[in-house]
């Protein structure tokens, strides 16, 4: 029988072409929105996690702002705007939940609300629930990929949910 020929390396789609495109359609979709970029407060205590998503992110063209834990999370969030958060829920010093409420009542307060999304090793029945409880919108399962990363924001941009750009 006749084989056919190995696709040459320049046809097969890479991860990297393929994190390119997203990267450019993302782009484009919050240009649509207004915005230059999306900046966002990333919280995470676990360090090759804060690395990986951070990087996912920026190659996104967004503007990231790490926190280690629920702690420097409420202080950055009390510092600056963000148009998103991504906050992990099992940290110390301060848990990912009782972080979430905290800047919750500090909206209260401030006539602000920022969606706050979940990240969280645990897909098992009720930590959805557990994370909305607590004052969460939505929640990403880790390990994060590029497709899911990007589909949730885009999906929060589309809803029109993330904060509104300053007039």
């Amino acid at each position: 029988g006749v084989t056919a020929p190995a696709p040459t390396p320049a046809a097969a789609e890479t991860p990297e072409r393929g994190a390119s495109a997203i990267a450019q359609e993302f782009r484009e979709i919050v240009r649509a929105s207004g915005r230059t970029k999306l900046r966002m407060l990333l919280v995470e205590d676990n360090a090759a996690n804060l690395r990986v998503t951070k990087a996912l992110l920026e190659i996104l063209g967004c503007e990231v702002v790490p926190a280690l834990n629920g702690l420097e999370a409420v202080a950055a969030y009390r510092a600056g705007t963000f148009d998103l958060v991504l906050m992990d829920c099992q940290m110390p010093e301060m848990d990912g939940y009782d972080a979430t409420r905290l800047i919750r009542q500090l909206e209260a307060t401030e006539g602000r609300r920022t969606p706050i999304v979940a990240l969280t090793a645990h897909a098992m029945a009720g930590s959805r629930e557990t994370s909305l409880a607590a004052g969460m919108d939505d929640q990403l399962t880790k390990p994060l990929t590029m497709a899911a990363l990007t589909a949730k924001l885009t999906e929060w941009l589309a809803k029109g949910r993330v904060s509104q750009p300053a007039a």
